[in-house]
C-alpha cells in the first residue's frame, strides 16, 4: 500500500539515510538529477543536508512516498521568496526508486505538490528536465507546457551532455 506524507525537516534528518538511497538508486539508473557518481554517497547526504536546512526555513516542502513503511519516492516544492516571485515556486527531484516504478507514484507525487502550490496561492510552477526523458511524457500528460529547451546543459552518469527541457504550469483557475 502506498502512502503519501509531507515531512518537516525533523522527519526529513530522522530518514536522511532512506532518502539518500532512493537518490543514489536513481542516480544509478541514470537519472539526470544533479549527480553524475552514484557511489559519492558524501555528495548525496550533503545534498540531502542542505534541503532539510531549506526545509526548516520553510524555502521548500518534501513530499514522499512510501510503500509498507519504506520510502520510494519523493518531490520538492521549491518556493521562490523574493518579492517579485512569490507567486511561483520550482518542482525538483521527482525521484521514484526503481523498484518502486510503473505503480502511478510520481504521477500521484505531482498531482499532490500541485495542489499543494495551488492551495498556498502559487499559480506558477516550473520545472527542468532532460530533454527525450521519461519524465518529459509524464509532465505534458499532466498539462504541463515547454517554454524550451537548453543544449548542453547536464552531463550525465556516462559522461555526455545532454540537451535540458524547462516547463511550466499555470494554475488558471485561481484556486
Amino acid at each position: 500500500m502506498i502512502e503519501y506524507e509531507i515531512l518537516s525537516a525533523t522527519q526529513a534528518h530522522q530518514r536522511l539515510p532512506e532518502l539518500g538511497d532512493v537518490l543514489q538508486a536513481c542516480v544509478k539508473y541514470g537519472a539526470s538529477i544533479g549527480f553524475t557518481d552514484p557511489n559519492d554517497r558524501r555528495a548525496i547526504d550533503s545534498f540531502w543536508k542542505d534541503k532539510i536546512y531549506s526545509l526548516a526555513s520553510h524555502d521548500c516542502e518534501l513530499l514522499i512516498a512510501r510503500d509498507n513503511g519504506f520510502l520510494v519516492a519523493t518531490v520538492f516544492i521549491n518556493y521562490c521568496r523574493t518579492p517579485n516571485g512569490r507567486h511561483r515556486a520550482e518542482i525538483s527531484k521527482l525521484l521514484v526508486h526503481p523498484q518502486a516504478r510503473r505503480q502511478g507514484i510520481a504521477r500521484e507525487l505531482m498531482n499532490r505538490a500541485e495542489n499543494r502550490a495551488w492551495g498556498k496561492g502559487i499559480y506558477l510552477l516550473v520545472l527542468d528536465t532532460r530533454s527525450g526523458d521519461v519524465a518529459s511524457d509524464l509532465y505534458i500528460s499532466q498539462g504541463w507546457q515547454i517554454a524550451g529547451e537548453i543544449p548542453y546543459y547536464a552531463r550525465s552518469t556516462e559522461n555526455n551532455l545532454h540537451s535540458t527541457t524547462f516547463m511550466y504550469k499555470i494554475n488558471c483557475s485561481g484556486d
